[in-house]
């Protein structure tokens, strides 16, 4: 029996190259315990290393029978080099994955027709993308996962050599490491640590 299989995981289905990474995450979202999460490999998700998503067939279910899928590019192309998520140091993967299950923790609580509402604004509006990233962001590091949001903030902006412009995107959209740390210390304070 491999170590994946001993661990509780209640409704996943979680890649072998990438278990070990989504049990820290999943370990630090109780509340996802029982939801069922599948996370899967995807050529060429457009913008993004990692997308967060509704089963299309579960939307108008209700809440607590909904199912998520979490695409996850294999291959990551980083200014023509290429290189597998394997690779990928493991608290940025871990950082990614905390922040794509801070989408789920926002869809959850949303009905069906809002969650098309979300998708429709996310797909035409630069300032909602930024909002809904920015929230995804911030459930990651209520759920004490900023250290993991901070690796993967400074692997894309400071060591991955990526394009200017995918790091301006990512400037723009999602909390800078200072609003992190400023979260980190508020949640310190307000739980008396």
């Amino acid at each position: 029996m491999k170590q994946k299989d001993s661990l509780e995981y209640s409704h996943k289905i979680v890649p072998d190259e990438i278990w070990r990474e989504a049990y820290i995450a999943l370990s630090h979202y109780p509340e996802l315990k029982d939801t069922p999460i599948e996370f899967r490999f995807k050529k060429n998700i457009k913008k993004s290393f990692m997308q967060a998503q509704p089963k299309f067939g579960g939307l108008f279910k209700k809440r607590k029978n909904r199912g998520y899928l979490i695409f996850i590019n294999r291959k990551i192309n980083i200014e023509g080099h290429e290189f597998d998520v394997t690779t990928v140091p493991s608290d940025v993967l871990i950082g990614w994955i905390g922040h794509e299950l801070g989408h789920i923790m926002d869809y959850r609580d949303r009905k069906g027709i809002d969650l098309v509402w979300f998708g429709m604004k996310y797909l035409t509006s630069k300032n909602y993308i930024r909002e809904a990233e920015r929230e995804a962001d911030t459930y990651a590091v209520a759920h004490g996962l900023g250290k993991y949001i901070i690796a993967t903030k400074d692997f894309i902006l400071n060591n991955a050599h990526l394009s200017a412009a995918y790091k301006t995107r990512i400037q723009n959209l999602y909390l800078s490491q200072e609003e992190i740390m400023m979260l980190i210390d508020e949640a310190h304070a307000s739980s008396g640590k």
